[in-house]
């Protein structure tokens, strides 16, 4: 969000207009996520994507043909059906599903409320971002219980909402080789990436320049440095079995988007028997993302960073449940199987 409002300051404060495209609804297997943005200007630049493919370049050129208008433009939806067969609002694309995109002309007018949402995504200050068929407002300093919300009463009457100034946060608690390659790739993912260890002096901890933070710590006493919500994930890939105990049992009681633990199905094994003995239940447990990561037969520190990394990101998009059910059963169906530190 921050690319995209920087873009549109820029232009507004040249005194151009812009329409931002927004994704505020999908269907089935519609390559635009609710949330994706797009900015054209009056001068035929633009930036974001939402979806691509020949839907993305048609509404683009819709976007610069009102911009050519003199009149004021109002906000409107346009819904677009991904079926060859479709009678209305055909795409022009074959992958199913669909998707409802949100036009909000933006002008000089909005660059005060611009400047209010680039700052705040800016500096991570909470806020709501808003659009609704009225335009463009920004709610500084609310927080939604989720990422996103949509309500689409009529074409006259619809409200997108987003939470701003909340990135992702990875908490990673052992700063080896695997806490080293996960913060690269979570870098490049554009997740905060805040790292833990409770040894001094160890050269992936000091080297890794990747991380927002690092920090050491004792692991017993670490529930105070993650808050709970749904932006923040927790993986744990310390270097012995006693401190990811030890961390896992601070973790269980947090509402959190997403906890891993890294180590063999045996190991784990052993430590949820000894949680459940303290009082944690099973339902607890099964929160867990244990043993971390796809089971994509991973060896090097590299590629178990690249299957955790590819079941944090599906997580994060809404594959939860889904995801859990197949790692718990891929978990019964390789008892020896194993992650390096």
């Amino acid at each position: 969000m921050q690319h995209i409002f920087s873009f549109i300051q820029t232009h507004l404060s040249q005194g151009k207009k812009v329409i931002l495209m927004t994704v505020i609804g999908r269907e089935g297997s519609s390559p635009g996520k609710q949330g994706f943005k797009m900015v054209v200007t009056s001068d035929g630049r633009f930036t974001g994507s939402i979806g691509g493919g020949v839907m993305e370049h048609r509404l683009v050129e819709q976007c610069k043909q009102l911009l050519k208008q003199k009149e004021p433009q109002q906000p409107f939806l346009v819904f677009q059906e991904h079926d060859p067969e479709a009678k209305v609002n055909r795409s022009g694309m074959i992958c199913s599903g669909g998707q409802t995109v949100a036009f909000t002309p933006l002008d000089k007018k909005d660059l005060t409320t611009v400047n209010v949402i680039f700052e705040a995504t800016e500096q991570q200050r909470k806020g709501v971002f808003k659009l609704t068929e009225k335009g463009l407002f920004f709610m500084d300093g609310e927080q939604m219980q989720v990422i996103s919300a949509s309500k689409v009463i009529s074409e006259n009457q619809w409200e997108y909402t987003e939470q701003a100034g909340m990135p992702n946060i990875l908490y990673i608690f052992g700063g080896g080789h695997v806490g080293l390659e996960l913060s690269k790739v979570f870098h490049n993912l554009n997740f905060k990436i805040y790292l833990f260890d409770n040894r001094s002096e160890i050269n992936t901890f000091e080297e890794n320049r990747f991380a927002d933070k690092k920090q050491i710590v004792s692991y017993t006493n670490v529930a105070t440095l993650v808050p709970e919500g749904f932006n923040v994930y927790v993986a744990i890939v310390t270097f012995a079995h006693k401190s990811d105990e030890q961390i896992l049992e601070q973790m269980l009681g947090k509402n959190l988007k997403y906890l891993g633990l890294m180590g063999s199905t045996k190991k784990i094994e052993t430590i949820f028997d000894r949680l459940k003995q303290k009082g944690f239940t099973t339902e607890q447990l099964k929160k867990v993302y244990a043993p971390i990561g796809f089971p994509i037969n991973s060896e090097t520190p590299a590629e178990i960073a690249v299957s955790i990394a590819a079941q944090v990101v599906a997580v994060k998009n809404g594959e939860s449940w889904r995801l859990k059910a197949q790692a718990d059963a891929c978990a019964r169906r390789e008892p020896g199987r194993k992650h390096k530190q």
